[in-house]
């Protein structure tokens, strides 16, 4: 039955096994021997942002055309998880370059696309993504920022929150009201924000339970002039391509989640195997070896729901919106709970800095929060089941 095609179908081609073991290998080397001093100090991890150019994986998901490697969803969602076994921080380098950009490659004309994807592709600029504000978080359609019309541009004022890698990145996708008295969430726009651009100022950085090194802050917009050319997709439909956006980019968080929890349960085998307690290992004891069989047993399930729910974002099936949300919200709660047993098993050693385990779970924490909550992820995930 092994030589039938049909099930040699079911596994990760070649060439995603290839990218994984290179992937591995940056992130092993270059990566995890700073990742708990970028935590430490809060600091960007320029190390990890210089191994990402150098090999390829910076922005993956950016087409051949535009300079790039033209990874497909599956492939940079395993980049992300590998580079989240190490340093959580420095996979939202990748994750937020394919969110921050998404918008473009969904819905921006040829122009707009050359213009921002070519320097993104060659490293040159990560790139953020603008979307919640103070008050308008999971409610995305009550936001605040407005894009008025100026002759041939627009002049934007407001605040966004929560930005990743606010401050580093050269671009920004910003989500504005065009339309103050339009018909809700069909009055937004999207428009590419440069960080020379006038009035154009980051707020303080957050100071974060987690992912320290990946740098928080608001975006504020003083009378914001931007040139025309500079709006994604059609006036107005913005909020559908951010919306659009999220059902690809939560399965990137999902992978994220997957990595952190599998750099979780490394951490935690080798230890149980090493520690001696009663006269014998660890590892020895029932209780323990049932506990790592089910951090095991759901981190592979929702490592499946990651891939399954990757393919789907390449191939833009119908039911993305579904898979995307359950795979975040799925990989996200086992990310939590592998990381907080991890922590667990490890005792006392688990508590403190002397192991990366503290800074995992930490890390985990926000895979919960991001890119939608995971009750926003039910009420999407039940809007498709009662849908029709």
């Amino acid at each position: 039955m092994s030589g039938n095609p049909d099930f040699d179908t079911y596994r990760l081609s070649e060439d995603h096994e290839a990218i994984r073991e290179a992937v591995r290998a940056v992130a092993e080397y270059k990566i995890a021997p700073h990742a708990a001093a970028v935590d430490e100090e809060a600091r960007y991890p320029q190390e990890a942002h210089d191994a990402l150019v150098a090999s390829d994986f910076f922005a993956p998901h950016v087409g051949e055309e535009y300079g790039g490697v033209g990874a497909d969803a599956l492939a940079v969602c395993i980049v992300i998880e590998e580079v989240a076994r190490v340093c959580a921080s420095s996979s939202l380098i990748p994750a937020v370059n394919k969110l921050g950009s998404m918008p473009l490659v969904l819905a921006g004309s040829d122009e707009v696309k050359a213009r921002y994807l070519t320097p993104l592709a060659a490293g040159e600029s990560t790139f953020s993504y603008g979307l919640s504000e103070r008050e308008a978080g999971s409610d995305t359609a009550a936001m605040t920022c407005r894009a008025v019309r100026d002759g041939d541009g627009w002049v934007l004022s407001g605040q966004k929150s929560w930005i990743t890698n606010a401050g580093v990145s050269e671009y920004y996708t910003v989500l504005a009201v065009t339309d103050p008295e339009g018909a809700r969430g069909n009055n937004i726009t999207a428009f590419v924000v440069e960080r020379s651009d006038e009035g154009f100022t980051f707020g303080e950085k957050e100071r974060k339970l987690g992912i320290k090194g990946s740098p928080t802050r608001e975006l504020h917009f003083d009378k914001v002039r931007l040139p025309g050319d500079r709006v994604v997709g059609e006036v107005g439909a913005g909020l559908k391509i951010a919306l659009a956006t999220l059902d690809h980019t939560r399965v990137t968080i999902g992978a994220q989640a997957v990595g952190i929890a599998q750099g979780a349960l490394d951490q935690a085998v080798a230890y149980v195997k090493e520690r001696q307690q009663f006269g014998r290992r660890v590892a020895d004891f029932q209780g323990v070896q049932f506990m790592l069989a089910d951090m095991a047993m759901e981190l592979e399930a929702a490592r499946q729901m990651v891939y399954v729910a990757a393919a789907k974002s390449e191939r833009g099936d119908a039911d993305l919106p579904f898979f995307g949300a359950a795979a975040k919200c799925f990989a996200s709660d086992v990310a939590m709970k592998v990381t907080t047993d991890a922590v667990q098993l490890l005792g006392g050693a688990g508590y403190t800095r002397d192991f990366p385990l503290e800074r995992m779970m930490r890390d985990a924490k926000i895979t919960q929060i991001y890119e939608g909550t995971n009750q926003v992820q039910r009420i999407v995930m039940a809007r498709q089941l009662l849908k029709g």
